[in-house]
C-alpha cells in the first residue's frame, strides 16, 4: 500500500534540520550585517570629507565645530536637547543641507551602527560623527578648553594630513584628544561635552555617561571595537578604537601628534 505525507518523526526530523541550519546560519547573516552597516559609515564619513574638502577650499579655512555667537537659529531650528546641548551653529550646518534633507536618520549625518538608546539624546549630536576639535575649534568655547577656541584650522596648517584625524565615529558631535586619554591635562566637568568618547575605548568604562550611551560607548559599534577614521588628506581608515587612546607620560602626552594634534609641541 503507498504510503501518503510524513510521519509525525520525519516531520521533526525536518524541522530539526532547517532549525539546525537557521542556527548555523543566523551568525553569518549577523555578521554580514553588521559588516554593511560598517562599510555605509566609512562611505558616510567618506563624504563629509568631502564636504569639508569644498568649504576649506572656498572659505580657506575648515568650518567651525560651533558657533554660538549668532543671534538667529541654524536653518532647521537648533539640533539637541536644551537640557544637555548648548544651542548654536554646529560644522554641518556650514557644508550640509541639514534643515531640508539631515534630520533624518538615512543621511549621511548618522552612523548605521550608532547604540544610542535613551530617547533624550536620540538626535544627531550623539552617538554618531565628531569633529577633531584641534582643527575645527568653537568661536567662543568653555575657557578650560582654551585650546580647543579659536579660528579653525585650514589644510595647510596640517603637517601629516595622511596621519592626522578630522572626522571619526564619537559619541558627541565634538571630540578632542582631551576625551581619549584617562589624565586630560585638568579636571573635566560633568557636562555632556566634557563625557564625548570614541566608541569602544577601553577608558570608557571610568567615564560619566548616560545610561543610554554605556553600550555605544563600552561596547563599540563595529566589529572588534572598531572604529572609521576620515583624515586629512580625504582618506577613511578603519582602526582599533584604542589605537586612538592618548598615553600621559612623564614627558608629555604619547600619540597626541600628528594624530590628533596637527602641530606639535615640546609635549607630543
Amino acid at each position: 500500500m503507498k504510503r501518503e505525507g510524513f510521519t509525525l518523526i520525519e516531520l521533526l526530523v525536518v524541522i530539526a534540520v532547517i532549525a539546525l541550519i537557521i542556527a548555523i546560519s543566523l551568525p553569518s547573516l549577523q555578521n554580514s550585517r553588521h559588516q554593511a552597516k560598517t562599510v555605509i559609515c566609512s562611505s558616510h564619513i567618506s563624504q563629509l570629507l568631502l564636504g569639508m574638502a569644498i568649504y576649506e577650499t572656498k572659505n580657506e579655512t575648515f568650518p567651525y565645530a560651533f558657533d554660538d555667537t549668532l543671534l538667529e537659529p541654524p536653518p532647521g531650528g537648533y539640533p539637541g536637547n536644551s537640557l544637555f546641548d548648548r544651542k548654536g551653529r554646529w560644522w554641518f550646518h556650514y557644508f550640509s543641507d541639514y534643515s531640508r534633507k539631515n534630520k533624518g536618520k538615512k543621511s549621511a549625518l548618522w552612523c548605521p551602527s550608532r547604540r544610542i538608546k535613551d530617547p533624550k539624546i536620540e538626535h544627531v549630536l550623539h552617538g554618531n560623527y565628531g569633529v577633531n576639535q584641534s582643527i575645527f575649534k568653537s568661536k567662543r568655547g568653555r575657557k578650560i578648553q582654551a585650546e580647543f577656541n579659536g579660528t579653525p584650522l585650514s589644510s595647510s596648517d596640517i603637517l601629516h594630513p595622511s596621519r592626522t584625524l578630522l572626522i571619526i565615529d564619537s559619541g558627541y558631535s565634538m571630540v578632542s584628544w582631551w576625551h581619549v586619554t584617562d589624565v586630560p591635562p585638568m579636571s573635566l566637568g560633568s557636562t555632556i561635552e566634557d563625557n564625548a568618547y570614541v566608541p569602544g575605548l577601553k577608558i570608557n568604562n571610568k567615564k560619566t555617561l548616560l545610561s543610554g550611551q554605556k553600550q555605544d560607548a563600552i561596547n563599540g559599534r563595529h566589529t572588534n571595537k572598531t572604529v572609521n577614521v576620515g583624515f586629512a588628506d580625504g582618506h577613511v581608515e578603519r582602526k582599533k578604537a584604542d589605537e586612538l587612546f592618548v598615553e600621559k607620560t612623564e614627558t608629555g602626552y604619547k600619540n597626541r601628534y600628528p594624530l590628533w594634534r596637527p602641530m606639535k609641541n615640546n609635549n607630543d
